[in-house]
């Protein structure tokens, strides 16, 4: 796909970290670009920096992700390009005894639908409502090319560290459903790739001490150090760009395999 003014991408999470590293890697190709993002503040500051259109979004909400595809499609044309980036986390034992009282309790099952509801039904939600939209459009070529959904999992969906149940069920299953999508929509030339990023540079993570971030990014094979948004904007380009890449879920970490803490 030639990334150009006459492409709209939508970037789900896209008012900070890799959502909006990758926003502003498609603006510079000169892509226009909605985000969608709960943070209206920052989505808003992005939005006119890059030239594009922000739009308040819960993806967990039907009536929000149909309301943020009408406003964006109305402002800058049916999108080619979807990248989910919206996504969240939590950290629960299955079960564990109180390190004091010893009471012992488990993980709390509404957290851990929450965490399901976002990244894994959210994700989906906003793919299927992108897809749908952009079979409405002709082909780019004459291999009957329409556009390229970007999904965003994690090394936990194969790593998953202690108190991650429900963080990797949900990253695991952004996964699985890569290829059947792919296989869904192949008739209708539109690809589907995931990344799984390792430790990335993002708001989250610079939010951690000084002296955790540093174990961490000791832990990292080579290079040693966390992985910038820019990197992962760069995958996510050469996702949309190279038309074979296609049902693929594509680890970008360093080589760190997690431990189980």
């Amino acid at each position: 796909m030639k990334l150009d003014s006459n492409i709209t991408a939508v970037i789900t999470g896209g008012a900070s970290g890799l959502g909006a590293a990758t926003a502003k890697a498609l603006a510079a190709c000169g892509v226009k670009v909605a985000l969608f993002d709960f943070n209206a503040e920052k989505g808003e500051a992005l939005a006119s920096a890059i030239g594009g259109v922000f739009c308040k979004v819960d993806v967990t909400s039907d009536a929000d992700v149909d309301a943020g595809f009408a406003k964006s499609r109305a402002a800058l044309g049916q999108e080619r390009i979807l990248v989910n980036c919206a996504g969240t986390g939590n950290a629960f034992k299955t079960a564990s005894r109180d390190k004091t009282t010893r009471e012992i309790k488990h993980f709390p099952i509404d957290a851990f639908n929450r965490i399901i509801q976002i990244n894994l039904v959210g994700t989906f939600r906003c793919a299927a409502k992108s897809a749908a939209g952009m079979l409405s459009l002709e082909p780019l070529d004459a291999h009957g090319e329409r556009g390229v959904i970007i999904n965003t999992a994690s090394v936990a969906a194969e790593d998953g560290q202690i108190g991650q149940a429900a963080y990797s069920a949900s990253k695991a299953g952004v996964v699985g459903m890569t290829l059947p999508i792919a296989r869904d929509l192949m008739g209708e030339g539109i690809r589907v790739n995931t990344i799984l990023p390792g430790i990335f540079d993002t708001p989250l993570m610079m939010g951690a001490p000084e002296n955790v971030k540093a174990a961490l990014a000791a832990s990292v094979p080579f290079p040693k150090r966390f992985g910038a948004p820019e990197e992962y904007a760069s995958l996510a380009i050469e996702m949309c760009r190279n038309s074979y890449f296609n049902g693929e879920d594509v680890r970008l970490d360093g080589a760190i395999r997690m431990a189980p803490r």
